[in-house]
């Protein structure tokens, strides 16, 4: 059976940020990262909230992916109602991933862009895969990966913890030996350093995992560390003896306290337990700005700046393009009650409803063959190509749905040529989705 050989954790500011809206919980055999989103310090709450819904565990008997699936889908609607019901917690949101170490096998479950990845023999895979919207482009060959790196929409990620009363989640289970170096971080890592840059680094395997971690860290930063970088790293060890769950827990240095839970919250770690040491591989800033005497905080425009670019959850706006101005309508007077009258359905009656059924379902259809290109003002500028009329009328009844995001915000549309996607020009389907697609490949000239 396996257990937990070494391991070790970390979580840096980064270069421009003056909070740390990474989470993270470590107790063996299972390890989380979060990664928070929203305004003010929403980001920080959701991600506490999330690490904070493992604290029991996998129940006793469960099987891993449905306990994780469980503990995620619970975490979701503690966050989902608080920032219904709380104002500066509103659309908060954050990413997760978890590992869960087994006898024989490592189970994986994931919402975000977030990250775990195996190193095996030297070769590294990524076990997970990202919920944004660069991804999604690049799973239907608009983008390419090195596209994808430098693409001004790869933090706008489609699937979160908080944005929706319910969400889905990805879980699989990986076979697992001896040997294995699994890493679970924060796309604060990723997004500042390649894979084709993490490969050796992971693979070299000839330095221990705090050294590793840091210099992990450290390469984030040195790439800009725009956003808080976060890193677990464990490795694999078989045992013969049997003991259950608690050998395959068991997995710390022989001079190192055994250690009830860690579990990193925001600017601190929670207060630990009595007896409980505080852990040894938590970095809070990276030792190269500490000695170079660098501020570890970014100032007040650049946090301002991060904020409103940064990370956000597509699905947390509900999509809306720019509909056509319209009077506002007052409802006429109503009049004093009347008394209720038997009413005679009778077939003239029948054959007119039925008439202006026929032509309101007919208005519909006809609505749905026509296509026009506006832009989601509330999600940042998003480009989207809608289905419909650009109209809404009274009562928020709306005459188009969104029907594709092209990941590209109008301000790096050349000035020249936004105006044709905002003028709302009906299109059919082929010519709309021409344009788009020429936006997305960058054939839009000036």
């Amino acid at each position: 059976m396996l257990r937990i050989a070494d391991h070790w954790h970390g979580s840096d500011l980064g270069r421009q940020r003056q909070g740390n809206e990474d989470n993270y919980f470590v107790r063996a055999p299972l390890f989380v990262v979060a990664d928070g989103m929203g305004g003010a310090q929403a980001g920080e709450v959701a991600s506490e909230m999330a690490v904070e819904a493992f604290g029991g565990g996998i129940p006793d008997g469960a099987n891993p992916a449905a306990g994780l699936v469980r503990i995620i889908e619970t975490a979701n609607q503690r966050i989902h109602e608080r920032s219904r019901s709380e104002m500066r917690s509103a659309g908060m949101g954050t990413t997760v991933t978890a590992a869960y170490v087994g006898k024989d096998a490592v189970t994986v479950a994931h919402v975000g862009d977030s990250r775990c990845y195996l190193v095996r023999d030297g070769e590294l895979t990524r076990l997970t895969e990202d919920h944004s919207l660069v991804a999604e482009l690049v799973r239907h060959k608009k983008l390419t990966e090195k596209e994808a790196e430098k693409h001004p929409q790869r933090s706008v990620i489609t699937r979160a913890l908080g944005p929706e009363p319910n969400v889905q989640v990805d879980v699989e289970v990986f076979d697992a030996r001896a040997g294995d170096l699994f890493m679970v971080c924060s796309d604060g890592l990723t997004s500042m350093v390649p894979e084709e840059r993490l490969r050796p680094m992971l693979a070299a395997r000839d330095r221990p995992l705090e050294q590793l971690g840091r210099d992990l860290i450290a390469a984030a930063n040195d790439a800009g560390g725009r956003d808080n970088i976060t890193v677990i790293l464990f490795t694999l060890e078989e045992v013969d003896e049997p003991g259950g769950e608690q050998a395959a827990a068991g997995a710390l240095d022989d001079d190192q306290e055994t250690r009830e839970y860690d579990t990193f919250v925001g600017e601190a770690f929670t207060q630990p337990r009595q007896g409980v040491s505080r852990p040894q591989g938590h970095t809070r800033h990276s030792d190269e700005a500490l000695a170079a005497g660098r501020a570890p905080s970014a100032s007040d425009a650049a946090e301002a700046e991060y904020r409103s670019s940064g990370t956000v959850a597509l699905s947390a706006v509900r999509p809306r393009a720019q509909p056509i101005e319209e009077g506002q309508a007052h409802a006429p007077p109503r009049d004093a009650p009347r008394r209720r009258r038997r009413r005679i359905v009778t077939p003239g009656r029948v054959l007119a409803l039925s008439c202006v059924l026929f032509l309101l379902a007919a208005f519909w259809l006809s609505t749905r063959q026509v296509y026009f290109i506006g832009v989601d003002e509330e999600h940042g500028g998003v480009v989207t190509l809608y289905q419909g009329l650009p109209y809404e009328l009274p009562l928020g009844i709306r005459l188009y749905t969104a029907s594709r995001y092209t990941g590209v915000t109008l301000p790096n549309v050349p000035a020249a040529r936004r105006h044709t996607f905002t003028d709302h020009k009906l299109r059919t389907k082929d010519d709309a989705e021409e344009l788009i697609l020429a936006l997305e490949q960058g054939r839009i000239q000036r």
